[in-house]
Formats: structure tokens, C-alpha cells, sequence
């Protein structure tokens, strides 16, 4: 950095930056000391409000890089051949976790990514889970708000998360894999990734396909143990954090092998579960994860709170050849990202060097707002326009899905082998006799902090319905644990 005189934030040189000055020795202080003002007036205005989930976070620059054809399924410039890189931004973070929160808890972690395309951002925005605890966007302000501090009593109550999610049956999947091994990674560089949700693919000719992504590490997967989690986030809050970046400095590059799961549109309709529903996933022996494609991360941001805080990312940023499916939560998320981000960053987020795009040009017709740039300098702001404006390509970046029946508030549809429970069942029988141990044992930690009998039993029910066994070796360990 080039060094010379400290100067104001309008570029006058600084005189004297370690005394106020005042009326006389010791008197008080003048209002006409403009750095002192000025100095406060930022200091004071230096936090913008937190993300009300996956607040607490990190990030990294890397590179995505194409392994396997898969042009045949989408037109995606990004994926247009073997070998082609892409720059990207990947943002970790926890979900209930407020930004003073310690990395090493027991929650689901984010998995946001963006690619600067040069067709566009495309961004995204997954978990470290392939599903999710509710299946309905209308759900999701209900389900944060028992995650987070109760209005009353200030504190995160056992109270409340276990009585939604027994009320919930759906979550019991989810809640299955958080109180797992899985529950707590050791890193976020141990742990995998997933878009969760269900997209679009669409290729040249028109035809389109359902998918699913899936980022395997490379690393292995690590984890935590309750009481080793609970020993860290006590010694270091910032564990998973100075993980990410030291592991950086040091050359030792994270990496995932990216895959997906591809559905013919056709099959759709008859599969056996729904495959729109974020609480279920798609049995790998039906559809097989193809590996496609190489992330690795190599580069720290210079400052967190310009690239990682001012970071945004929106489901909804979509190039051509991708787009979304009818799942209600990712539906909700097409608008309920780029709101928070417009409150919370400001009208021109996108304009930010992190958020805007690195391989093509951003040409709107939107202008002025806090912190607008004027980088439009004279040119029109409508289209169309006969000024040499930008022009609408006539071509959707996704094929449209057949809709039909009355609009009203529906039940999400049901297939074959649909239910709140089969596929928590299946989890747990996958499970050695270990992991089922160490799974009970963290579950019945968390209910014998429950007042109400009834919270626990209807709780209790619906693991017992996943699987008998499950239910019953459950019960007898929270009743050991409350005597």
C-alpha cells in the first residue's frame, strides 16, 4: 500500500490524530474538530444489521472447474466444456448463531455459492444437509423464530424448539441427521455441501431435467462430539473460522468434487417420493450423483466485513441453462434472499466489488438509491429505448412446467411412498449400533431440558414412528436423564 500523510475521509492531510482539540489547555472540546466528528460519526455507523440466519460466517475466493460433459442436460455457459474454470465465492456459516455466536455448535451449516459467470452471477445457496427441517416457505419465520432468543425470556428455549418440531412431523428427518454424527463438523473444509433444493437443467434443445447438487469434500468428513464441541466453542469461538483461513495462508487448499442427480421432467410425476419436497432426498440407487465438476478455495478476502459481511447471495440469481423447480421453500427463498439483502446491505448491493459480477457487465436500467455510483453516467433508463440501451434477448434463461387446477392454499402433493417418516427411519437403520448410541444419547441431552411432558412425548412419538426401536431406545434415555 502506498504510504503517506493519514488524511480525512475527504483527503485532507491530518495534522494531529492523537489530541482533540479544545478551547485552551484542558478546556472542552470544539465542535469544529471535523476529524474527531467524523472519526465517531463512522465508528458509530460501522455495523450494518446482521443476517437474521447464518449471521455468523466466512468465506473464500476459489475456483470451479468443469471434469465431465454434461452439456446434454444443460446449456450453461459455465459448464460448456471440460477443463473451463470459473471464479467463485463460497460463504460458510452457522444457521441460528447470532455473529458473536461460536463456530462449534450443533447446527446446520451454509453452503452459499456464488459463480461469476459470464453469462451473470449465478448463485447458489445450499446447507451442509441435503434436506431441510419444514417443506413450506409460510413455515420458515415460525420454525427461526423458536431457534432464536424468546421475546419473554430473552434465551433460546428448549421449549420452544421441541415443541414446534413435534408439531412439525416433517422435521423429523432433519432433526434425525443434526443429532447424528454429522450434527457437528469438525471444519467447515470436513464437511460436504448441497443445493438442498431442487432445480432446473435445460440444454440447447429445450429439454429439461430436475437436479440436485452435491459437493463431496475432499478433506473427508470430520466431526465433533457434543463434548468436544462444547470444550472448543468455549477455547475458541472462532474455530471454524481461523480453520478456513489458516489452511488458506498455508497453501492447503480446500476442495469438493461436485456431482449431481439428474431426473428426466417425464419422471417426475410417478417417482415415489415427492421430488420437490426439501425434507426428503432422492435414493442414490434411483439416481446416481455424476460427478461434473472441481471446487477448490485459494484465496483469503482482504477484509472481512466488505467480502464476507457485505456478501449476498439470492437462489434467485439464475444464468441460462439453470432455474427453479415448484418446491415451496426454494419458491419462497426466490424472494425472501434478495429482500433481506435489500434491507439489510442497501438498494445497490449488487454494485459491491464481492457481489457484482467479475466475468461480464451488470447493464440495468435501475438507478439512484443509497450509495448508487452513477456509473450509468448519461445513458436512458427504459427500455426500450432507441439510444443504444440494453435489449431484452427474447430467450428465458429456464422452459417453462405445465401448471394446472385452482389457486388456493394446498397441501403440498403426496406420492407413493410419502411420508413425514419413512426416510428418518431409513437414516437411522443405516446407522451402526455407535452412531445410533451416540445419536439417543444427544437427543435425550437436548429433550430433558424440556418442562412440559407433553413437548417430550409428542417429540418422542414422532422419532417412534420413524422406527419402533428408535422411539423406544429414545424414551427410556431421556426418563434415565430426568429420573
Amino acid at each position: 500500500m502506498t504510504q503517506g500523510p493519514l488524511t480525512t475521509e475527504a483527503g485532507a492531510p491530518v495534522a494531529d490524530n492523537q489530541n482533540s482539540e479544545t478551547a485552551g489547555v484542558g478546556g472542552p472540546v470544539l465542535v469544529q474538530d471535523q476529524l474527531l466528528l467524523e472519526k465517531l460519526a463512522h465508528f458509530n455507523r460501522e455495523r450494518i444489521p446482521e443476517r437474521v440466519v447464518h449471521a455468523r460466517g466466512a468465506g473464500a475466493y476459489g475456483t470451479f472447474t468443469v471434469t465431465a460433459d454434461v452439456t446434454k442436460y444443460t446449456r450453461a455457459k459455465f459448464l460448456s466444456e471440460v477443463g473451463k474454470e470459473t471464479e467463485a465465492f463460497l460463504r460458510f456459516s452457522t444457521v441460528a448463531g447470532n455473529l458473536g455466536a461460536a463456530d462449534a455448535v450443533r447446527d446446520p451449516r451454509g453452503f452459499a455459492l456464488k459463480f461469476y459467470t459470464e453469462e451473470g452471477n449465478y448463485d447458489l445457496v445450499g446447507n451442509n444437509t441435503p434436506v431441510f427441517f419444514i417443506r413450506d416457505a409460510i413455515k420458515f419465520p415460525d420454525f427461526i423464530h423458536t431457534q432464536k432468543r424468546d421475546p419473554y425470556t430473552g434465551s433460546t428455549e428448549m421449549d420452544n424448539v421441541w415443541d414446534f418440531w413435534g408439531l412439525s412431523p416433517e422435521s423429523t428427518h432433519q432433526v434425525t441427521w443434526l443429532f447424528g454424527d454429522r450434527g457437528i463438523p469438525a471444519s467447515y473444509r470436513h464437511m460436504d455441501g448441497f443445493g438442498s433444493h431442487t432445480f432446473q437443467w435445460n440444454n440447447e434443445a429445450g429439454e429439461a431435467f430436475w437436479v440436485k447438487y452435491h459437493f463431496k469434500t475432499d478433506q473427508g468428513i470430520k466431526c465433533l462430539t457434543q463434548a468436544e464441541a462444547d470444550k472448543l466453542a468455549g477455547e475458541d469461538p472462532d474455530s471454524h473460522q481461523r480453520d478456513l483461513r489458516q489452511a488458506i495462508e498455508r497453501g492447503d487448499f480446500p476442495s469438493w468434487t461436485v456431482g449431481v442427480q439428474i431426473m428426466p421432467v417425464a419422471e417426475a410425476a410417478k417417482y415415489r417420493f415427492n421430488p420437490f419436497d426439501l425434507t426428503k432426498v432422492w435414493p442414490h440407487a434411483d439416481y446416481p450423483v455424476i460427478e461434473f465438476g472441481k471446487l477448490e478455495l485459494n484465496r483469503n478476502p482482504e477484509n472481512v466485513f466488505a467480502e464476507v459481511e457485505q456478501s449476498i447471495f439470492s437462489p434467485a440469481h439464475f444464468v441460462p441453462g439453470i432455474g427453479p423447480s415448484p418446491d415451496k421453500m426454494l419458491q419462497g427463498r426466490l424472494f425472501g434472499y434478495g429482500d433481506a439483502h435489500r434491507y439489510r446491505v442497501g438498494i445497490n448491493a449488487d454494485h459491491l466489488p464481492v457481489n457484482r459480477p467479475h466475468a461480464t457487465e451488470a447493464r440495468t436500467n435501475s438507478r439512484d438509491g443509497y450509495l448508487y455510483d452513477g456509473r450509468h453516467k448519461g445513458a436512458k433508463n427504459y427500455e426500450p429505448n432507441s439510444f443504444g440501451g440494453p435489449f431484452q434477448t427474447d430467450k428465458p434463461l429456464w422452459q417453462p412446467s405445465a401448471v394446472s387446477g385452482a389457486t388456493g392454499e394446498t397441501v403440498t402433493p403426496s406420492h407413493a411412498e410419502d411420508n413425514d417418516f419413512v426416510q428418518a427411519g431409513n437414516l437411522y437403520r443405516l446407522m451402526t449400533d455407535e452412531e445410533k448410541e451416540r445419536l439417543i444419547n444427544n437427543l435425550a441431552g437436548a429433550l430433558s431440558g424440556v418442562s412440559r411432558d407433553d413437548i417430550i412425548e409428542r417429540a418422542i412419538n414422532n422419532f417412534r414412528q420413524a422406527d419402533g426401536d428408535f422411539g423406544k431406545r429414545l424414551e427410556a434415555a431421556v426418563q434415565a436423564l430426568r429420573g
